[in-house]
């Protein structure tokens, strides 16, 4: 494979903090490699140092004469009066690139919804930063960098870019590179076949591993193990040089230089206390058997021009395009959804019902009387108005004390167990990244101990180790959660259940999870009008109906079968060692021969009557 690019030697620092340090990489055609590393190790200043943007302190990064290199930076700049198409395709005709397949998947792909003669000055930001990834992707260099690709874009968007980046560098004799650094983690797997990890520890290190975000992470734990014996076996020798250090003053006055010496390098060997990325497990208040109803509930969007009041107009003669249309959906205590769909379907609205924000034009919100309802929105600007306090000082403003674990905490202490260092819990609120303030806001709500939790895109501007830690918050939280989501990983995680909006009024149960959901996109409608009700009506899906008790008591059930599977496990390991222990006693033998047959029967009925409960669980 041809070599493309290579880092020799890069170092950096940014005031005292070192982010590279006598760093070497290697890029050759058909590598796919994700960068990962927490908020701030440094992941987009390599990324850009290997573009070209920005310039090392020492080492260099050389490219093959006459090679391509894109980049998709976290900045999206775009010229004063350029449309769509002038971003995508320049000056070239429309005849150079319409008639090129790959270019109309492309636009099929990433553009589908915009008008390619608009400004780019009228486009949100999540449309500009299609438009310019379309555009990259369109102009095909040899290097492909992408910093966060998949923000702004919906679950359908991240399965269509990484199966075009999969089939493009994937291929066998493929040509070109790509390099992205992204948070999520399904496309890290679904696209990467080698993982760069920016450690962001102050050593300046980037470590390699082969394989995509799983692999990474299952190498990662094996180094960790290995760096727990050897710190062990260090701790061990410091102790015992130490001690032999402090055996009193004529002893230490005739002790070898050497052995002096080498206790100094075990202490200076010592590693710093890694951050704890341990995130606090909150008790919830009460729940009742009633939490949040959705009955029978119509919203319809004011038209934004006279075309579409025509175009849209909503059933009894309101004009507007209809969000939802008679829909009925009903929470109950612990239950667990995510939410996927279109942009603009009402994803967000879909949250504002349930907290009360917005009330729906016709039909009702039900609302249970031991409900606490939080909300962590996606731009958290609900800090905003205390941005001069530090985060500690916002914690203690909620609660200033809490009980986890039998053990009291104070507000100082519970934002270290966020991942906060001392010294940026005492930073002011206006000064914290994004990933900081998502983390601050989201353990401001949970002081609070809601019982029903709201989150919308709650991934954004968080690191992989971050997102692990919510996802084990959020494991154990026994209150109502919905989560609105493009990471498809984090839903498929945390979510028993998924719903989707199509943008066709409707909320639609999804049984086969984000999978369904894409196939329910592909088929363009024809799966779209399957029947079936959830909670009433409203949501609507091909698979058996089954109500929330039942639900309930299938999953008691599995967890009952598998139980009793793993008892017959060991006592079917047992038979066969009292088998092997007793060759000669054919009498013996067959008894033991019998019971584990009789085990296989149960077992067998076992495994049916789990997928049946399975079934029903979805």
């Amino acid at each position: 494979m041809a070599h493309l690019l290579g880092a020799d030697g890069i170092s950096l620092r940014i005031a005292t903090r070192t982010l590279l340090a006598d760093v070497s990489l290697g890029l050759d055609d058909g590598d796919r490699v994700g960068v990962v590393g927490p908020n701030g190790a440094g992941k987009s200043t390599l990324l850009r140092i290997l573009g070209g943007r920005s310039e090392p302190d020492a080492g260099r990064v050389t490219r093959v004469g006459g090679s391509r290199l894109g980049m998709l930076d976290q900045r999206d700049d775009a010229g004063d009066g350029a449309t769509v198409l002038d971003l995508v395709h320049g000056s070239a005709d429309v005849h150079e690139w319409a008639s090129d397949a790959r270019i109309r998947a492309i636009h099929d792909g990433m553009l589908a919804d915009l008008d390619l003669d608009a400004p780019v000055s009228t486009l949100s930001g999540g449309q500009r930063r299609r438009v310019a990834l379309a555009g990259l992707l369109a102009d095909d260099p040899d290097v492909l960098l992408l910093d966060e690709p998949t923000n702004h874009l919906d679950v359908e968007g991240v399965a269509w870019l990484a199966e075009h980046l999969s089939e493009k560098y994937g291929r066998s004799g493929a040509r070109g590179a790509l390099v992205v650094v992204t948070h999520d983690r399904w496309f890290l797997d679904a696209v990467c076949t080698r993982t760069w990890e920016v450690r962001g520890d102050g050593s300046g290190a980037v470590d390699g591993y082969d394989g995509g975000y799983a692999a990474y992470i299952l190498a990662r734990a094996e180094r960790a193990r290995l760096a727990a014996a050897a710190a062990e076996k260090r701790d061990n020798l410091l102790r015992k040089e130490l001690a032999w250090l402090h055996r009193g003053a004529k002893a230490r006055s005739s002790k070898p230089k050497f052995r002096l010496d080498a206790a100094a390098a075990l202490i200076a060997d010592e590693p710093p206390p890694r951050d704890p990325m341990e995130l606090t497990r909150m008790a919830t208040r009460r729940l009742g058997k009633d939490v949040l109803d959705l009955e029978d509930v119509t919203v319809v969007l004011p038209p934004r021009t006279p075309g579409e009041a025509a175009e849209n107009a909503a059933p009894g003669g309101a004009a507007g395009r209809v969000l939802f249309d008679h829909v009925t959906w009903r929470l109950g205590p612990g239950d667990r959804y995510g939410v996927v769909g279109v942009n603009g379907s009402g994803k967000t609205t879909l949250l504002s019902l349930l907290t009360g924000r917005r009330a729906p034009d016709s039909g009702r919100v039900r609302r249970g009387k031991t409900i606490e309802v939080a909300q962590l929105s996606q731009e958290v600007r609900e800090l905003d108005e205390v941005g001069h306090l530090t985060a500690v000082q916002v914690i203690e403003r909620e609660r200033g004390r809490i009980e986890i674990d039998g053990k009291e905490l104070t507000a100082a202490q519970l934002t270290e167990r966020l991942g906060f260092t001392r010294e940026r819990a005492y930073a002011k609120v206006e000064s914290l990244s994004g990933g900081e303030r998502r983390r601050l806001q989201l353990l401001r709500l949970l002081v609070g101990e809601p019982n029903v939790l709201l989150l919308d895109e709650p991934t954004n501007d968080l690191d992989t180790d971050t997102l692990a830690a919510l996802e084990d918050l959020l494991d154990g939280w026994a209150g109502t959660l919905v989560v609105v989501s493009h990471d498809r990983y984090l839903l498929e995680r945390v979510a028993d259940r998924q719903v989707a909006l199509l943008g066709d009024g409707l909320v639609r149960d999804l049984p086969g999870g984000v999978e369904e959901y894409l196939a329910l996109r592909r088929g363009a409608g024809a799966a779209a009008g399957s029947g079936g009700e959830l909670g009433g009506g409203g949501v609507k899906s091909g698979a058996p109906v089954h109500s929330q008790a039942e639900i309930r008591a299938a999953r008691k059930t599995i967890s009952r079968i598998e139980r009793r599977l793993e008892t017959i496990a060991e006592e079917e390991a047992q038979l066969h060692e009292d088998m092997a222990a007793q060759a000669t006693d054919f009498e013996a033998v067959g008894r033991l021969d019998a019971l584990l047959k009789k085990l296989a029967t149960e077992k067998g009925e076992l495994e049916m009557a789990w997928l049946e409960a399975a079934e029903v669980a979805g």
